[in-house]
């Protein structure tokens, strides 16, 4: 394992996250505080409770996975197309790095500023509701691998976008849609039964219920499903980068 290849990628990567620190860090502060401003207060006011935990607690886990989904994505992606975009990923490739260091080090530098972002959000959080995590080692387990998953799902949409439009089709239009519409701000059973059925093919569901487990004890779906589903769709994203690296699929093009 060529571990200064992975450090050189990973702190190149990192150095773009500290340059625009001060961005990282208030756009954060500012999104979740909006949406206190407007689910905690205007929806907040007409549900007191859902399921014994005050509603502006309740959504916490689904806004963290919300921003650390859509960011480990967003970082991922940008950080392997822009070499194809400028040319410089043939350098990367004829380099003596074989696939999964340069996976580790894109992947790695992402999931970074993903959990970075996530624990931002926590820390905002709590200065709007009282939080308290009954499983704090779940908690960043479940942090740590959705950030490391979606990072590798960004880094396969970097390979496969042709365009800078292309990086934000599928987030926009897929991924956020998906988080909305997985009890990221509501509970699965609050919805008639026809639509718990629905929402239960939804992936989304599994992880925000899992990571809204360990904060309160509450999952719409058993913790064993939600950690079989992380670890599913983590191991199709490494097998269709192996994929992408064995036939040059986009990146020899």
């Amino acid at each position: 394992m060529n571990w200064q290849a992975i450090r050189a990628i990973y702190v190149f990567e990192m150095s773009r996250f500290f340059r625009t620190l001060l961005q990282s860090f208030v756009s954060p502060v500012i999104s979740t505080s909006l949406y206190f401003v407007v689910f905690g207060a205007a929806i907040g006011s007409r549900i007191d409770q859902v399921e014994g935990v005050s509603y502006g607690a309740f959504i916490v886990p689904g806004l963290i996975m919300l921003s650390v989904m859509t960011q480990a994505i967003s970082n991922a992606s940008f950080g392997i197309y822009f070499p194809k975009f400028i040319g410089t990923i043939y350098e990367l490739l004829s380099a003596p790095i074989n696939f999964l260091e340069i996976v580790l080090g894109y992947v790695g530098a992402a999931a970074t500023k993903a959990l970075f972002i996530g624990i931002v959000i926590l820390g905002t959080s709590a200065l709007f509701v009282d939080l308290t995590i009954q499983h704090p080692i779940a908690m960043l387990a479940f942090m740590v691998l959705t950030c490391l998953s979606f990072a590798l799902f960004g880094f396969i949409i970097g390979i496969w976008a042709g365009n800078f439009e292309q990086l934000q089709l599928i987030p926009l239009l897929i991924v956020t849609p998906l988080v909305f519409l997985g009890g990221s701000f509501y509970s699965i059973s609050m919805l008639p039964p026809v639509w718990q059925t629905i929402s239960f093919f939804n992936p989304v569901v599994y992880l925000v219920s899992g990571f809204r487990w360990s904060f309160f004890g509450l999952a719409d779906v058993p913790i064993g499903l939600s950690l079989l589903a992380i670890g599913g769709f983590t191991t199709l994203c490494l097998a269709i980068i192996w994929w992408i690296f064995k036939t040059g699929w986009r990146i020899r093009q």
